[in-house]
């Protein structure tokens, strides 16, 4: 009984199948059928490969949200080098919330203003990438892929000791503040704080010494990410005049950032730049310095490196095989069709007859006149 419901169900699956099988010596071969094979199979392979290559890369989703954490600690990271002596400026981080003075974490080292060749190349090639970014913003999405690949975008230091004079002041490092509005300023003598506020004590340096010409090496908002240029790394701003005020307008994005490579919480920044001269006389009034006024936005955007599904990518290779196969059949028959019937009008090719068979048509002819002359008339 076992073996009977076997063949029975082994009979019942074969007349399921719906894959026709014809015996070779039914079918018939052609050289245009073989050069249309070729050709099809050869397109067969190379769209493949390129589709593999589509299946390997990745894109970036971008999904925005209300940014809910409101009591964490924004980190500011600074590199910044002014043309003036450390002794004589001062750099503090004014947060709007508390009304507190944030300097802590802050580093004042004397430096040379002037970059030395290699330095100046860097600059000159990060200045170079800071606006292909502007004008390709795809490009951000290269440098979310290639995270721990990229380099360190910060300052190579000088290949040998220089005898030049310290004439410039880095201040670096990095801070924390509340996620409100802010403003980090540097301007002329250290700052002291005090119960109504806070002031900077600039009465012992000459006003001959002012000199906010400044280079920003590096400015971020966030966890540091390797390989992430920001808009202002690389800003270089020369001044001659003793009373220039430069101010920046950053507007701070929460970004979490999920790659294949790396997961982090970092923020994007938008930024408008504005500088003038102080001449209180002419009505342009404020203090000398570097003001860099920041503001955290209420959304937060997720960037997610997102990959093609397997079962996709075998949908569209199945696709594009089944496609090529029955249009690649449907054109060979259409062409052959159309090249026979021209054939068949103009007696070409297989069309055209023979010597042999021409005579013979004539001898039949000739045979069938002469019949036709011999039969008696009534």
């Amino acid at each position: 009984m076992r073996r009977l419901s076997r063949k029975k169900a082994l009979s019942l699956v074969k007349e399921l199948d719906a894959f026709p099988k014809v015996s070779e010596s039914y079918v018939e071969t052609s050289a245009s059928g073989g050069t249309v094979s070729l050709i099809a199979f050869s397109a067969m392979a190379l769209l493949a490969i390129l589709e593999f290559f589509v299946y390997r890369d990745t894109w970036m989703k971008y999904d925005y949200e209300v940014d809910k954490d409101f009591s964490s600690k924004l980190r500011i990271n600074i590199d910044i080098t002014v043309a003036m002596k450390c002794q004589h400026v001062g750099a503090d981080i004014l947060d709007l919330a508390e009304t507190m003075i944030t300097s802590n974490g802050l580093q004042y080292e004397p430096a040379i203003f002037e970059l030395t060749p290699q330095q100046r190349l860097w600059q000159r090639t990060l200045t170079l990438i800071q606006s292909r970014l502007r004008e390709e913003h795809s490009l951000q999405e290269v440098l979310y892929k290639t995270l721990l690949k990229g380099g360190p975008t910060a300052l190579p230091p000088r290949e040998d000791a220089s005898m030049e004079p310290l004439n410039a002041c880095r201040i670096h490092g990095h801070v924390y503040v509340n996620k409100v509005a802010g403003n980090l300023h540097i301007t002329v003598g250290k700052p002291i704080h005090h119960p109504q506020g806070h002031a900077h004590i600039a009465a012992f340096v000459s006003h001959d010494t002012y000199n906010f010409s400044h280079r920003i090496d590096h400015l971020s908002f966030g966890e540091e990410i390797p390989g992430i240029i920001n808009p202002l790394d690389g800003t270089e701003k020369i001044t001659y005049n003793n009373n220039q005020m430069f101010q920046y307008f950053i507007t701070v994005v929460p970004t979490r950032l999920n790659t294949y490579k790396i997961s982090a919480d970092t923020h994007q920044f938008s930024v408008t730049e504005r500088e003038r001269v102080i001449n209180h006389a002419a009505g342009s009034h404020g203090v000398s310095g570097i003001f860099v006024k920041y503001d955290t936005s209420s959304l937060m955007v997720t960037v997610s490196e997102q990959h093609m599904p397997a079962w996709q990518f075998l949908v569209r290779l199945c696709g594009i095989i089944g496609g090529i196969f029955s249009t690649t059949g449907m054109l060979h028959g259409l062409v052959g069709f159309f090249f026979d019937v021209i054939c068949c009008r103009f007696k070409l090719g297989v069309y055209r007859p023979r010597e042999g068979a021409q005579l013979h048509n004539q001898m039949n002819n000739l045979n069938n006149h002469q019949t036709a002359d011999n039969v008696p008339q009534e």
